[in-house]
């Protein structure tokens, strides 16, 4: 994803997981807040608990290209945060790409499921 696109203000990332509108999956946890700037922004959240440095990038590149494929079909306006759980670490890429749409079709983001 591009840099524009992307959350990296801790303070973005405190008002996104106040607002308590969230999604939960076994691999990952979704929240979603209203923004004023006009895309959608995405951040990822992946704590030591997941594993090491390597496995973490791992999981937060995984997620990021997941992301990066479903941008165009998500409206503009909002601010996502994506927080890795520990089964992530473990699960195949396309669990984690499953497991992304799923949560954002809960969500009620993705394009084609809001006509």
């Amino acid at each position: 994803m591009k840099r524009e696109f992307r959350l990296r203000k801790t303070a973005d990332f405190q008002r996104v997981r106040a607002g308590k509108q969230s999604w939960a999956h076994p691999l990952l946890v979704l929240y979603v807040a209203p923004s004023d700037v006009g895309l959608t922004r995405a951040g990822i959240v992946v704590g030591k608990r997941v594993g090491g440095a390597v496995v973490r990038n791992r999981v937060r590149r995984r997620i990021r290209e997941a992301l990066r494929l479903r941008h165009a079909d998500l409206p503009p306006g909002y601010d996502l945060v994506f927080i890795a759980r520990e089964p992530s670490a473990r699960a195949a890429w396309s669990e984690l790409r499953a497991a992304v749409d799923r949560l954002l079709r809960r969500a009620k983001l993705l394009k084609q499921f809001n006509s």
